[in-house]
């Protein structure tokens, strides 16, 4: 059995709760614990909870990790208004950040992947308390910015990859001090949630309409379908957002269609409040996700999150 660990920032954009359920229903996969990141005094904690509780997965371990508090992040992350992304009230859950680094730490020890799908603060503070230890993680990093998108899709820059910008100190430390793959903006532009989806994922129980109910909450937040369907030739018309975490997830499990991985050397520049990664045959070595199919993902997806 296959055993992963998921670090997220669960509550804002609903690719994260996208992930979750796909690796809720994921054969033959363990999940050996859940972080949370840029977490507000246990809230996004909370939600992960939930999200296991209505899948009756109450089993899985779930830690808040790095807070807002610490002053790690610039912009300070907000959350959305949470009557419009969840069915009930939910309850944060808090604890002392050691617990979130102890789980990471015992779940590296075990041999499980760990996939970031946040900020890397927890990683960089798992590092800095245990010197080496992202050296023997089998690490995949959603984020990334070398290589620009393909015609057709947005032209994003680096300065719209949030995992990375949003705490870019911790994240150059995590890409000194491991050998991670990366599965940048790039790529997972490629990727999308699209209204078309809705009815199936209503006939797939409360995970299934919760996330159908989020996937409308963000379109209706970023009027996606107008701003990224009509604006990019390459975009499905009726996207309601991006799948950027659960691809992550899925490359890391060994979905594999069209995926090409590359050994890319990167020069790491920090410019201003931007990490910048800057190929260049002088900078280290970093393996990154080149190309995918995203068609065949989102198909892949949906069957597998309607999975009975």
């Amino acid at each position: 059995m296959t055993k992963l660990h998921l670090d997220t920032d669960i509550g804002g954009d609903t690719d994260d709760l996208c992930a979750l359920v796909m690796l809720l229903k994921w054969s033959n996969l363990q999940i050996t614990g859940l972080t949370t990141v840029c977490d507000g005094n246990g809230r996004r904690a909370g939600y992960a909870k939930y999200a296991l509780k209505v899948s009756n997965r109450e089993d899985v371990i779930v830690k808040a990790g790095a807070g807002i508090s610490g002053g790690y992040y610039s912009p300070t992350p907000i959350f959305p208004n949470e009557k419009d992304y969840w069915l009930d009230n939910v309850e944060s859950s808090a604890n002392n950040i050691d617990e979130a680094l102890e789980l990471l730490r015992a779940s590296v020890e075990q041999g499980s992947i760990i996939v970031a799908i946040g900020p890397y603060t927890n990683l960089c503070l798992l590092d800095v308390k245990y010197p080496g230890i992202l050296k023997k993680a089998e690490l995949f990093l959603m984020g990334g910015h070398m290589y620009p998108a393909r015609e057709g899709f947005p032209p994003w820059g680096h300065d719209m990859d949030w995992n990375i910008q949003v705490d870019p100190k911790s994240a150059k430390y995590v890409l000194e001090n491991s050998d991670p793959i990366l599965i940048p903006l790039s790529v997972t532009v490629e990727t999308a949630l699209r209204k078309e989806y809705l009815p199936a994922l209503r006939q797939a129980g409360a995970l299934g309409e919760l996330l159908a109910m989020q996937a409308e909450a963000v379109n209706r937040e970023n009027d996606n379908e107008e701003n990224l369907g009509k604006a990019y030739a390459e975009v499905p018309d009726d996207i309601l957002n991006f799948q950027h975490d659960s691809l992550a997830c899925a490359i890391a499990l060994g979905w594999n269609d069209g995926v090409e991985i590359q050994e890319v050397r990167v020069k790491l520049e920090m410019d201003g409040k931007f990490l910048r990664q800057i190929p260049d045959s002088s900078g280290r070595p970093l393996k990154v996700v080149i190309k995918i199919d995203g068609r065949k993902f989102n198909e892949f997806w949906l069957e597998t999150v309607t999975r009975l």
